[in-house]
């Protein structure tokens, strides 16, 4: 089983350049200081959200971040995956799947009740993993944001 380690501060420097790493893969435009301080909540114990390393904690292959809130729907606590990165050198290993897989199971015990993460519609391959995993699609709503 892969190792979880949930990010503390002094993980900072680690967890942003794998962050980094993630961003241009994907072409999210986001300054270094940007990114550190929208980490630095999460790592010091915000309640909104969480951060793992995946892998040893002090060579991470990857990390998995989350956001909390509420729902009256869900009845508590609901989680949402914001991101989810496994290095290229070591990816197509089930890492990923195992990660997916180990969440919702140690989070239950903290107190949530569903997990939420996004998938873009044209990425089959993405969809069959988490459809395996028991993610379901919510095909009668569609996902909107206001960035403020």
């Amino acid at each position: 089983m892969t190792a979880l380690t949930l990010a503390r501060p002094d993980d900072l420097d680690r967890l942003a350049q794998l962050v980094a790493a993630f961003h241009a893969e994907v072409g999210i435009a986001q300054d270094d200081a940007t990114r550190r301080e929208a980490l630095t909540p999460i790592l010091e114990g915000s309640p909104h959200g969480v951060a793992y390393l995946i892998g040893p904690a002090r060579a991470p292959i990857g990390y998995v971040i989350l956001g909390f809130g509420w729902s009256v729907r869900s009845a508590g606590l609901e989680g949402v995956v914001d991101e989810l990165y496994i290095r290229r050198a070591v990816r197509g290993r089930g890492i990923g799947s195992e990660v997916m897989s180990a969440l919702p199971r140690a989070l239950a015990g903290a107190g949530l009740r569903s997990l939420h993460l996004q998938v873009r519609r044209d990425d089959a391959k993405t969809r069959k993993l988490y459809e395996k995993l028991r993610f379901t699609p919510r095909e009668d709503h569609v996902l909107m944001m206001r960035e403020m």
